[in-house]
């Protein structure tokens, strides 16, 4: 039994609040149960200096936790004047992700940074980030198609995220907090829409994993994806 109570294959409530602020060009409030992440597309007339010139567009992120976004305050990391580790790694994840379901040549050389700041924590937030990232990224493409300043739409696929993980020697999809702290095995699936795979994460928590367990991962990643890019699908129609 999960602490939750959901089935093995049960994802968690989801839903998906799109123009929650005023000013961003693409802007969505997503809930995956308890876990809630504010993401805010940003549109900039220019690139990176490495790709400058070539034609090319570009999609960043940034990332971050509120102090008190989890049961006990954090520090927020500007006053100690860097970012920590795990910030640098989860914003560079969402970024590449991002980018995998983009046609920067279609996109032109301008740049879109998505940021996503999480509201509230309960295990999942960086696959709530890149779900609802996606959804602020496509709120600001459709802006730039109905100006004229896109021709062709760049977006190829919604691209979500889910994770997945062993948990009292089951197989389970979307881990909460409980379960995330105590999971053997634990990973994080990221795709596109129709289920073509753009980054794995997977790694043993205290028990190893055999590839048939893997491959139940996999099926149940697939499940969950298909129903959050139903949900993005859904929340920008």
């Amino acid at each position: 039994m999960r602490p939750s109570g959901r089935d093995l294959s049960e994802m968690r409530p989801v839903s998906i609040e799109t123009g929650f602020t005023k000013h961003a060009e693409g802007s969505a409030l997503i809930k995956v149960g308890d876990t809630h992440v504010l993401c805010t597309a940003t549109i900039e007339d220019r690139v990176p200096p490495f790709i400058k010139g070539s034609g090319l567009g570009w999609v960043t992120a940034e990332y971050g936790m509120l102090p008190r976004a989890t049961n006990t305050r954090m520090r927020r990391e500007a006053t100690q004047g860097k970012q920590g580790g795990r910030t640098v790694e989860i914003q560079r994840l969402i970024g590449r992700s991002l980018r995998a379901g983009v046609d920067r040549v279609a996109l032109g050389e301008r740049q879109i940074s998505i940021d996503c700041d999480v509201l509230q924590a309960d295990g999942g937030t960086r696959c709530a980030s890149i779900t609802g990232g996606w959804v602020a990224l496509r709120l600001a493409v459709n802006k730039l198609m109905k100006a004229g300043d896109v021709r062709t739409d760049p977006l190829i696929s919604p691209v979500a995220a889910v994770s997945c993980g062993i948990y009292a020697g089951q197989p389970v999809l979307d881990l909460d907090y409980p379960e995330d702290s105590e999971a053997g095995v634990d990973g994080n699936f990221v795709m596109l829409g129709d289920g073509r795979m753009i980054e794995v994460q997977m790694s043993a928590e205290g028990a190893t994993y055999s590839r048939d367990q893997m491959n139940t991962l996999l099926d149940l990643a697939e499940k969950g994806v298909k129903e959050l890019a139903a949900a993005q699908l859904a929340a920008v129609a």
